[in-house]
C-alpha cells in the first residue's frame, strides 16, 4: 500500500535552498547531510539533491501540493513578498483548481491547487 509521495528535487546550494524555504515558505528542516536537504511543512517532504552544475534555464523540476487554505496560504506568501510567478497568480483553472505558482531560487516549479 502506497502511503505517502516525497518529492526529490535538484539543489545548487543548500544554504540558499534551507533559506528559501524555511525563511520564506515557512517549512522546517528534517534532515541535513552532506548533499542532501529534507524540509517538511503541515504533513508534507521535500527532498532536495545536490547538484552544483544545475543550470536553472534548463531545470523542469516541478512539485504540484494540495491544500485547503489556497487563499490564507497566498496571502502569507504575499505578504512576506515571496515573488510569484509573473504567468501563475492565483487564479480558477479550467479543471477546477485555483492555484498559483512559485519558482525556488534553482527555478524548480511550485504549484499550490485546491479544488474550488
Amino acid at each position: 500500500m502506497l502511503t505517502a509521495i516525497h518529492p526529490k528535487l535538484p539543489m545548487r546550494d543548500k544554504i540558499i535552498t534551507k533559506n528559501y524555504y524555511v525563511n520564506q515558505l515557512g517549512f522546517e528542516e528534517c534532515g541535513d547531510y552532506v548533499d542532501y536537504l529534507i524540509l517538511q511543512k503541515d504533513g508534507i517532504e521535500i527532498h532536495f539533491f545536490e547538484f552544483k552544475a544545475l543550470d536553472p534555464k534548463e531545470n523542469y523540476g516541478q512539485v504540484y501540493v494540495r491544500t485547503d487554505e489556497i487563499e490564507s496560504l497566498y496571502q502569507s506568501l504575499v505578504n512576506k513578498k515571496v515573488k510569484i510567478h509573473p504567468n501563475a497568480p492565483l487564479q480558477i483553472k479550467a479543471w477546477g483548481q485555483k492555484e498559483f505558482s512559485l519558482l525556488d531560487p534553482d527555478n524548480n516549479l511550485l504549484t499550490f491547487g485546491q479544488e474550488v
